[in-house]
C-alpha cells in the first residue's frame, strides 16, 4: 500500500520471492504504467518491475483476501490511511509497517499507530528496518534487513515471503529497538548531510555516526529495546548506510540545508518524503520523557527550525563538555 521508491521496491522483492503481490498506488498514473510498461516512472525511472506484480488504484482491489498488508505511506499520513482502509482489510492479515518515523502529536512508534486505528494485537504487526536505499535493492543488489515482530512465527511467515537471492530478511521479535533505529538514523543522516556540504571530512563524519548511535541506544535502552538490535542491521547497519549514501532522501536534505536553503525549499529540493525532517520532534519529545540526552538531535532540530545558523552548528556539538565515551552524550 503506497507505491513511492521503497513501497514499489518492496513489491517487487515479494514478487520476486515468489509471493503474489498486489501494489497499490495513490496516484492513477503510476498504476497505470506499472501495468502497461513494468516500470514506476516517477520513483523507480529504468527499472523493470516483475512480469507478476499487479498495480493498482483500487485499494478495495488491493486488500482483497490479502494475507500481508504492506504500508508504505508517509509517517504522518498513516493514521488517515489505515481510518480509510480499515473497512477493507480482511480480518487475520499481518500488517507490516515499511515506514520509519515516529507520528507528531503522539510520540506513537508505527506499529503503534497500526494497533491503535485498528484495535489489533501487537502480534498482528511486523516491522521491516534495515540499510534499505530502495534503488540499489531494486537493481537487485544484494542487502539484508530485520524484520521484526512480537509474534516469532509472524516474523518468520514473512522472512519467507520476502527472502530472494539478493534480499536476505533476519527475523527478531525486538519492534521497539527496530523502529527507533530506523527513525533515529534519519534525523543523524541529515546532521551529516549539513556536515558534508559545510566541507567537513570523514573524521567528523565518523563522529556523527557514531555519538549518533550512541543517541539511538540510550533511548532505545530507555524504552525498553534490546540493545543488540543497535548494533545488527537495524541500528548500525541502517545508520551507516543512510548516512553514508547519496541516494539517502535524509542526507540529501541535509545537504540541502547546509546549502543555505529553508526547510520548505529543502524539503521541495529533495523531491521525496525526509522523515526526520517531521520525526524529530517528537523523537525528542521521547528523549526528554526518559531522561535522555541526544545532542545531535537538539542541533537537527534546532536547524531546521531555523533557531541555529547552519554555521553555529558544529560548534555547538564541538562546545559539549568532555565525558566518559560509554555515559556521556
Amino acid at each position: 500500500m503506497g507505491a513511492g521508491s521503497w513501497g514499489t521496491t518492496f513489491a517487487q522483492i515479494l514478487s520476486d520471492a515468489g509471493t503474489p503481490t498486489v501494489l497499490w498506488a495513490r496516484d492513477p498514473g503510476i498504476a497505470g504504467a506499472v501495468s502497461a510498461t513494468r516500470e514506476n516512472p516517477r520513483y523507480l525511472p529504468g527499472i523493470t518491475l516483475p512480469g507478476t506484480l499487479v498495480a493498482t488504484d483500487d485499494p478495495a482491489a488491493a486488500l482483497s483476501a490479502a494475507e500481508l498488508v504492506v504500508l508504505a505511506v508517509p509517517a504522518q499520513t498513516l493514521r488517515s490511511s489505515l481510518a480509510a482502509w480499515e473497512p477493507l482489510l480482511p480480518p487475520g492479515a499481518l500488517l507490516v509497517s515499511l515506514m520509519k518515523g515516529i507520528e507528531l502529536g503522539t510520540c506513537a512508534r508505527m506499529s503503534q499507530v497500526i494497533v491503535d486505528v485498528l484495535g489489533l494485537a501487537e502480534s498482528q504487526v511486523a516491522v521491516v528496518s534495515g540499510p534499505n536505499l530502495a534503488r540499489e535493492i531494486a537493481e537487485r543488489q544484494f542487502a539484508a534487513t530485520v524484520v521484526a515482530c512480537a509474534d516469532e512465527e509472524g516474523a518468520q511467515a514473512l522472512q519467507t515471503a520476502c527472502h530472494t537471492p539478493y534480499f536476505r530478511p533476519y527475523w527478531n521479535t525486538d519492534v521497539v529497538g527496530c523502529e527507533l533505529g530506523g527513525t533515529v538514523k534519519n534525523i543523524i543522516a541529515v546532521a551529516v548531510g549539513i556536515a558534508v556540504t559545510l566541507g567537513l571530512g570523514d573524521n567528523t563524519k565518523a563522529t556523527l555516526i557514531t555519538r549518533g548511535l550512541a543517541e539511538m541506544a540510550r533511548l532505545g535502552e530507555a524504552m525498553g529495546a534490546d540493545p543488540r538490535t543497535f548494533a545488527g542491521l537495524a541500528g548500525m547497519g541502517d545508520l551507516v548506510a543512510t548516512c553514508s549514501s547519496p541516494l539517502s532522501r535524509n542526507r540529501t536534505f541535509g545537504q540541502h540545508l547546509g546549502q543555505g536553503m529553508t526547510t520548505a525549499a529543502a524539503l521541495a529540493a529533495t523531491g521525496q518524503t525526509a522523515e526526520g525532517v517531521t520525526s524529530h520532534a517528537p523523537v525528542l519529545e521521547l528523549a526528554r520523557k526518559h531522561g535522555v540526552e541526544m545532542p545531535i538531535t537538539e542541533v537537527v532540530a534546532a536547524v531546521i527550525a531555523d533557531k541555529l545558523p547552519i554555521r553555529e552548528a558544529a560548534s555547538v556539538l564541538a562546545s559539549r563538555s568532555a565525558k566518559p565515551e560509554w555515559y556521556g552524550a
